[in-house]
């Protein structure tokens, strides 16, 4: 939602949910419902105030978007250690975690939250078609698509997060309000059902002033949505009697993928969402811009003083600047970084690596320079304080940076459609085509046509390029724990990515040509010497140099850098313990379990003792 439209004090969702303890009595909202939900206003209020449970406390603002997707063959919490793996926080993210976490196990964390945003949705489904005339207003029937939408997306984080959770469709009443886990399948049939429904209401990017914005809900992202939801669906995921795919004959690959390419075909085909900077992208994102029609398709919205983004997922600030010539008053930052051999995965001409992967935070200095950190706590670059507008980040609460969560983007699209049309069609090469728009703007036009060379050899070779990119474009984003695990390979990834940590800390195998340290200086911008690389920085005349992190550069040539002012750093070896800063207490910390038995949180221990018996931890086998 437009961060100017004011919810009400207390919705009549709300009302309802408060009243819900009471069900003899009629709410406030049952009593005032033809009133509210028969005008655009008030019944865009209501629709508006389903996004309340993403931005409290416990729910997306300060829990799901800390843990959840983390830790995957490209990210982790910085960082993990086996000798802490029953720590509430590890665990949550290292595949051994109990109903009884102490971040999680309380009434109003993220469960909760979610299903109050599914209430909210469904008082506003339900009392939009009883009054809001919609087969005549299509701005009300807009406002349907949306709650239609949105509860799709609650859906789909409930399943991907807890498996097979109970199905509430209705508001709450006598006869809903204990329920049993139902089958993920059916819950998956109703969403895609929804969001083909909602596909009629909501209006295209720009189409209509409600959609102007990246905080509404449009018919791109409708189709989005509804894709990556077929893909899940199609895939593999945990179950009561194994990991595996689903055995309803709806719910088959094929006709699932067949879904995701056709809603991304159309998404493609319409023109209405446009690829361009990848930079850009998140520049914007940081600095609130919420336009629709360019790669950005939806974002969770926060307001100027909620929400940790860049709390969590930003490069780090060791701790809150006195003047006001800096970049933010909040110290944090680099919570969740990279792995650490993910910045040498990437090719070093990929626009994508300097900005994805940032060795560097910022001092606690007053004069706040770049600080280089360690080999094992690099921080993603794609969210920044220092992006924002500066009178924003100055005026920043403690504890919040206002930054949206950006749900999908159209990069997203592309490879999806290019995904399903490989499995589809078994033609890598019509494939390609959905791919390379996605390439071409991160690569020189040379190593885009060796990989298409690579990639487009056989169906295999390009899903196996599918895998690449999508870890290389999504990084820190949240998005690959749930690829691997609807792929199946997330076992084999995770336990690819234990042997490359194992790798990169000795520098063997292809880290053996890495130099032992990092050599850097920080400099006016007019003395670069070109040596190393310079990392984009927007401190006015001042950039960080750093030579040692591409794949043959030396300690023998860094060395001879001291000359020109750079100082060098231990990156492998601790220069005094001569021990290996990449510890193999944090390789083993990655995963403690089997990633795909362990793949989804267990509902709290609270929510099945309040659940009058129905609820328990077991999946469903069927």
């Amino acid at each position: 939602m437009n961060k100017k439209i004011k919810l009400s004090i207390l919705s009549l969702s709300a009302v309802a949910l408060l009243a819900s303890c009471d069900l003899d009595a009629p709410s406030q909202s049952q009593l005032d419902a033809s009133t509210v939900f028969s005008t655009f206003d008030m019944a865009q209020g209501e629709v508006m105030a389903i996004h309340q449970s993403f931005a409290e406390t416990n729910s997306y603002r300060g829990r799901i978007l800390y843990f959840y997707g983390l830790n995957t063959d490209t990210e982790w919490q910085n960082t993990p250690q086996a000798s802490k793996s029953t720590d509430d926080k590890q665990s949550l993210c290292n595949y051994n975690t109990l109903a009884t976490n102490g971040q999680m196990n309380t009434a109003n964390n993220a469960y909760g939250k979610l299903y109050e945003g599914i209430e909210r949705a469904n008082l506003a489904i339900s009392n939009l078609r009883q009054y809001g005339d919609i087969e005549n207003n299509k701005n009300m029937a807009q406002l349907l698509g949306e709650a239609l939408t949105l509860r799709a997306l609650i859906y789909q984080d409930l399943i991907r997060m807890w498996g097979d959770v109970p199905a509430r469709f209705e508001p709450n009443n006598n006869d809903n309000m204990y329920m049993p886990r139902c089958n993920r399948d059916s819950i998956y049939r109703r969403i895609l059902a929804d969001l083909k429904e909602a596909e009629n209401y909501c209006y295209w990017p720009n189409e209509n002033t409600i959609t102007s914005s990246t905080e509404r809900v449009s018919k791109t992202f409708v189709k989005g949505l509804r894709a990556r939801i077929a893909l899940c669906a199609g895939g593999y995921s945990l179950r009561g009697d194994g990991y595996r795919l689903s055995k309803d004959p709806e719910l088959a690959p094929e006709k699932m993928y067949q879904i995701a390419k056709d809603e991304c075909l159309d998404i493609i085909n319409s023109g209405r969402n446009k690829l361009g900077s990848f930079k850009q992208n998140f520049t914007n994102l940081c600095q609130d811009i919420t336009t629709a029609g360019e790669e950005s398709i939806f974002e969770i919205p926060f307001s100027a003083g909620r929400g940790r983004v860049v709390y969590y997922w930003g490069v780090a600030h060791d701790a809150a600047y006195p003047n006001g010539d800096q970049y933010t008053n909040i110290g944090q930052g680099g919570d969740n970084g990279p792995l650490p051999y993910l910045f040498y995965d990437y090719d070093k001409d990929d626009v994508r690596r300097d900005i994805t992967c940032v060795p560097y935070g910022w001092s606690d200095d007053s004069q706040a320079y770049q600080k280089l950190r360690s080999l094992n706590k690099w921080c993603f670059g794609k969210l920044r304080f220092e992006w924002m507008k500066s009178e924003r980040a100055l005026n920043l609460p403690k504890d919040d940076d206002g930054v949206n969560f950006q749900y999908m983007r159209l990069a997203d699209v592309y490879l999806m459609a290019a995904e399903a049309i490989n499995y589809l069609d078994k033609d890598p090469n019509t494939a390609w085509n959905y791919m390379a728009p996605v390439l071409n703007r991160v690569l020189p036009s040379d190593k885009v046509a060796a990989l298409k060379t690579k990639y487009t050899a056989s169906t295999d070779a390009f899903f196996n390029g599918i895998v690449e990119q999508r870890g290389l474009e999504f990084a820190g984003e949240m998005i690959r724990k749930e690829d691997l695990i609807r792929w199946g390979i997330i076992d084999k990834k995770m336990e690819e990515a234990k042997a490359k940590l194992t790798r990169l800390a000795n520098r063997q195998g292809e880290y053996a040509d890495l130099p032992e340290k990092l050599y850097y200086r920080i400099v006016d911008e007019s003395g670069v010497t070109g040596n190393g690389i310079v990392f984009d920085t927007p401190k006015a005349g001042e950039t960080i140099e750093i030579y040692g992190l591409n794949h043959g550069d030396t300690d023998e040539q860094g060395s001879a850098l001291k000359d020109l002012g750079f100082e060098s750093k231990g990156w492998f070896i601790d220069g005094d313990t001569k021990a290996n800063l990449l510890l193999q207490d944090n390789i083993d910390g990655l995963y403690v379990v089997t990633p795909s038995t362990h793949s989804l949180w267990p509902i709290w221990q609270t929510f099945i003792d309040s659940s009058n018996g129905k609820l328990d931890s077991n999946l469903l086998s069927d």
